[in-house]
């Protein structure tokens, strides 16, 4: 990657002053981790930053979170809910934020801990509100995590069921309460959602690895038992959750009805050149090897270099598969996964759907459209 000016060519380190830069610039285009922020107040959080270190980067960005929800509490006993409903949002915005990229330190830890209560009580103002369910799962590997949880949402209370359903994950950053807010208009088109972390991340019960896709079979067998329809149900892995969109694609196409990758890598980008080559990314916020090594439960670059060749589908045998359809879109000039690995998945097993697009890192454009049309018509 070439050198950018203000950012350690070695680990990725950014300046202050770069860091400033890179969050207005996301916030100019309202791109990811701003997703139905206030933009005027997250503004004044930017400047307001002395740090990049993790403490006072998590107690800058909970200051405001905590005076929202404060607002959020009086809104909610005056009797003016929706207003509360978005104090309560923005609560859980800024704590997100605070926690961001991943919580490597306590002080994010903690801020992440906020941010899911803050969320529960925003979501629970919805209608219909949104359920967080928690199933067993048997052998989990992440230490004091013996179940899969995540948030079911359903279409608007006129609509009628059984609902097709859509399960949706993030990436190393982007977890399930941020999957949400960017599948309103799968909602408004029939479908109903559930949100779960992707292996390592969140509050997943098991750390990536060859068969954490294990961790799935009890959220099929939980939409089997409800009102949902489980002979419906599509996927959509964003950013690095795409990889196990695609692996599940495989593994366990006769449960679903469709799949989506969108920008998660396959086999080139698990490699040590690419690894080498994407760990300073210009397009990612901090320290790329911290946060991918978090997912196997380890701390840094060498420890994720160490693991991630294992997570390839080729070497696995898994891409000769049959697969339930499958749609594959990135960015075609993505710096942090081998946009090349969508050719690779081509090249195996059954045909695939397949687009890129401008830009870096999962693209620019109408991807989420394009993404959202696609699978509702698979499972219409």
């Amino acid at each position: 990657m070439p050198e950018v000016a203000g950012v350690d060519p070695i680990t990725g380190t950014r300046s202050l002053e770069n860091m400033r830069q890179w969050l207005d610039a996301h916030l100019d285009d309202r791109a990811h981790p701003f997703n139905a922020i206030d933009i005027s107040a997250a503004r004044e959080v930017v400047a307001s930053l002395t740090s990049v270190q993790p403490e006072p980067w998590a107690e800058t960005w909970l200051t405001r979170a905590s005076a929202f929800a404060s607002e959020a509490d009086r809104l909610e006993t005056a009797g003016m809910l929706a207003e509360a409903r978005e104090a309560w949002w923005q609560a859980y915005q800024f704590a997100f934020l605070a926690r961001f990229p991943t919580p490597t330190h306590p002080a994010k830890v903690a801020a992440y801990d906020l941010s899911r209560g803050y969320f529960l009580r925003a979501v629970a103002l919805d209608e219909p509100s949104v359920e967080r369910i928690e199933v067993p799962l048997d052998n989990p590997n992440r230490e004091g995590r013996n179940s899969v949880t995540f948030y079911v949402a359903r279409p608007a209370a006129s609509a009628t069921g059984p609902f097709p359903v859509a399960i949706v994950w993030g990436g190393i950053d982007m977890w399930k309460e941020e999957t949400y807010i960017r599948t309103a208009s799968l909602r408004a088109r029939g479908v109903a959602t559930v949100h779960i972390d992707m292996p390592g991340v969140g509050e997943a019960p098991v750390y990536a690895g060859i068969d954490a896709e294990r961790m799935w079979d009890p959220v099929f067998a939980w939409i089997a038992s409800s009102d949902l329809d489980a002979d419906r149900v599509g996927l959509v892995g964003q950013s690095f959750g795409g990889y196990w969109s695609t692996k599940l694609a495989h593994t366990h196409r006769d449960r679903i009805r469709a799949a989506v990758n969108w920008g998660g890598g396959i086999h080139r980008t698990f490699q040590p050149e690419w690894q080498e080559k994407s760990r300073t990314a210009a397009s990612y916020i901090m320290e790329l090897g911290p946060s991918r090594a978090r997912i196997f439960g380890g701390r840094d670059f060498d420890d994720y270099i160490a693991r991630c060749p294992e997570l390839s589908l080729l070497d696995q045998g898994i891409l000769d598969l049959p697969s339930s359809p499958l749609l594959l879109v990135n960015g075609k000039d993505d710096q942090q996964n081998d946009a090349r690995d969508i050719y690779l998945a081509l090249e195996h097993g059954s045909p695939k759907t397949a687009r890129l697009f401008p830009g870096g890192h999962m693209g620019t454009g109408p991807v989420g459209a394009t993404v959202i049309d696609w699978l509702v018509a698979q499972l219409a």
